[in-house]
């Protein structure tokens, strides 16, 4: 991976936590009839990743774990409890917190009328990047994921769910930022193109000590990119391990089985849904 791409913004105390989250909780508000019915959809959750770490999080439908993501990427506001990426409050410090983050979540959003490479330009340019260097990297990038180079100047509204996908994680890579939140990145993608994402989210934390929470439905990526492995269940984290802990915890012979025990439901890729 080219040097020209440093983090965001510098990332000083390296002791501490890349990220703390305490007690933090979401609520919603669903109307029924003429009243609004308050739900709670997210905590109180509390844990913490240290830099350079990967975590997953399993959860099914419902679990909550879109909601997690969006909080920590500051597009959602906390009911209650707080957290902190690199010691910056992400709540009351926004600006500092985005400079440090990139999300890729299966509803990327995009300038769907322009093409690949002119929403990863403008990208680069809202992060402060130069453009002779994002002129040679955003094609190398998206080489990296797979993404056809022939369809990088054609409208996005043209692509099938699975190549916005690769467009949205080349412009969260484009950044290489210091935490990358990941909500399902490999889903609608073919088997190559997964092994190819995989290998890139593996190079990102070589080169760039970067610190990754990948949410997914897929067991084995948890379990082959994740150092640890929480389960989250209505909106409460039930634990937080290394996937061979899990498994004794629950007395299973695979995480599939320790996320049954734990939930006592089966997760797949066709019952998950954004909370």
């Amino acid at each position: 991976m080219s040097s020209a791409f440093a983090f965001s913004q510098p990332v000083s105390d390296r002791a501490r936590p890349a990220v703390e989250v305490s007690c933090l909780r979401k609520d919603f508000r669903r109307r029924e009839g003429l009243r609004r019915r308050r739900i709670s959809v997210l905590g109180p959750v509390s844990f913490s990743i240290e830099r350079g770490e990967c975590v997953a999080i399993l959860g099914q439908n419902g679990s909550g774990k879109s909601t997690l993501v969006r909080l920590l990427s500051t597009l959602l506001l906390e009911d209650a409890g707080g957290a902190r990426i690199f010691g910056h409050d992400v709540f009351r410090e926004p600006r500092r917190v985005q400079r440090l983050i990139n999300r890729v979540s299966v509803e990327a959003s995009f300038f769907k009328r322009l093409s690949a490479i002119e929403n990863l330009s403008y990208a680069a340019r809202f992060y402060g990047l130069r453009r002779r260097d994002t002129n040679v990297e955003i094609p190398r990038i998206l080489e990296r994921v797979g993404f056809p180079l022939a369809r990088a100047t054609g409208p996005m509204e043209e692509l099938s769910r699975g190549m916005q996908q690769k467009v949205a994680l080349a412009r969260a890579l484009l950044t290489s930022p210091a935490l990358l939140l990941l909500d399902e990145p490999t889903t609608g993608l073919d088997p190559r193109s997964k092994l190819e994402v995989q290998d890139f989210i593996r190079e990102v934390r070589r080169v760039h000590d970067a610190t990754i929470l990948l949410c997914t439905h897929d067991l084995a990526e948890a379990e082959e990119l994740a150092e640890r492995v929480g389960i989250l269940h209505r909106g409460e984290l039930l634990c937080l391990a290394p996937a061979d802990e899990l498994k004794r915890r629950y007395g299973a012979e695979t995480l599939e089985e320790a996320f049954f025990s734990a939930t006592g439901a089966v997760l797949t890729e066709e019952e998950e849904a954004r909370e």
